[in-house]
């Protein structure tokens, strides 16, 4: 395969700084060219390392992939946990679904290609990669629907409901941005996808409360 990516053979370097620098080439191919073309081979000549050092470091592609994958799951979580933590205790409810989707809208910004790995994964049928990409979902919905019960008397389940539809819009508007050449910039998305998302938060708040009274 030819690869666009230089060598980058370096001095010796420490464990964790080699590792480091395998993901972030590792990261940089599988987001260009998916999990299925890409080969140990092709990682580690753009690394600019041997394969036994390479293997040294990731037994396997999947291992070296799923590492990957948690450290993009990882920052997605702080990016999310970071926007929610700045809103203010009492804000209104509106703003708190503004800081998750400007969470996903920022982190896709960010991380280019790299959030694809996160959003429509090639690899997604593999049980391992599956697992990692759901217990992520899992982990955000999870905290927006404690969110979602604090702002009114929401069941427990139908809030997990609601917060896995609010994920998906984000998610979805934040690959349009990827990959479209003429979306609208940052802040505009941001204030469509929130004003859409809190109408929807909204009317099941509203309908919440009318079966609890």
């Amino acid at each position: 395969m030819s690869l666009t990516l230089p060598p980058t053979r370096t001095p010796r370097m420490g464990r964790t700084a080699r590792r480091a620098q395998v993901l972030e080439t590792a990261q940089q191919l599988f987001a260009r060219l998916g999990y299925h073309q890409v080969s140990m081979d092709d990682i580690a000549e753009a690394a600019g390392v041997s394969k036994p050092v390479l293997y040294r470091h990731f037994p396997s592609k999947l291992d070296l992939y799923v590492a990957v994958v948690d450290e993009r799951a990882q920052a997605l979580l702080a990016a999310v946990q970071e926007s929610l933590a700045e809103v203010r205790e009492g804000a209104h409810p509106r703003g708190v679904t503004a800081a998750i989707v400007r969470a996903y809208l920022e982190f896709a910004d960010a991380a280019g290609q790299s959030a694809s790995l996160l959003f429509e994964s090639d690899a997604t049928r593999d049980d391992v990669v599956g697992a990692r990409l759901v217990d992520t979902t899992t982990q955000i919905t999870a905290r927006i629907a404690r969110e979602l019960t604090d702002m009114g008397p929401m069941d427990p389940q139908e809030a997990l409901l609601t917060a896995h539809a609010f994920v998906a819009t984000s998610k979805g508007a934040a690959l349009y941005r990827l990959h479209a050449t003429d979306a609208p910039d940052l802040e505009r998305t941001v204030q469509m996808v929130s004003r859409l998302t809190w109408a929807g938060v909204a009317g099941v708040l509203r309908d919440a409360s009318g079966t609890a009274s």
